[in-house]
């Protein structure tokens, strides 16, 4: 049996992101035999590669491919003035433009207030739909007031974590639900060599 890979790509800039750790958490509780997780931070990528768009750079590049191999995306991102991160959508602008086709997504957002929660149905869900996301399942916000850490693991409300645990089930039944016609109404990404 052929497992499929979960990647997680996380847009904090911080050292000490509380969005790389929600992303962790996640593929922690969505690992199991048929699949294999990845997590890439964006912020370990080069940054004179990633803000010129150097796509020929080998971060890049590395980055481009595994995107195209995963199955299924966790996209986590902190909301900044009630959108995400700025570092998110320089990554997104160098994705070739259907870098998504075919591909289960779970986007994740953490931030200060409730109030940002639209951020990620009004702001980044358009985005991720046309680059060509095959199913993007119901966007999860994880307040900041809800995390919290015991040493170095991250514990999060009992509320908190029922909704976690709810989204993360829909995205592996999004991913599990892949077919061959996955790719049906967008076109394959191409890469240049």
């Amino acid at each position: 049996m052929t497992k499929q890979l979960i990647l997680a790509i996380s847009s904090s800039p911080s050292p000490t992101s509380r969005t790389a750790k929600v992303a962790d958490y996640v593929l922690q509780r969505i690992a199991d035999p048929t699949f294999m997780t990845r997590h890439i931070q964006i912020r370990e990528m080069d940054p004179e590669a990633l803000i010129s768009a150097k796509s020929a750079h080998v971060s890049v590049q590395r980055t481009v491919i595994a995107v195209e191999q995963a199955d299924g995306i966790v996209i986590a991102t902190p909301i900044f003035k009630a959108s995400y991160s700025g570092l998110l959508k320089i990554f997104l602008d160098l994705l070739p433009q259907y870098a998504l086709a075919g591909k289960a997504i779970l986007p994740i957002a953490t931030g200060g207030s409730l109030a940002h929660l639209l951020a990620l149905d009004y702001a980044l869900r358009p985005v991720l739909q046309t680059m060509g996301a095959r199913h993007i399942v119901q966007s999860l916000f994880v307040p900041e007031s809800e995390i919290q850490f015991e040493g170095n693991e991250l514990k999060v409300g009992e509320q908190t974590a029922a909704m976690m645990g709810e989204a993360i089930y829909h995205f592996k039944c999004a991913v599990e639900a892949t077919t061959e016609d996955r790719f049906l109404g967008h076109p394959r990404p191409t890469r240049t060599p």
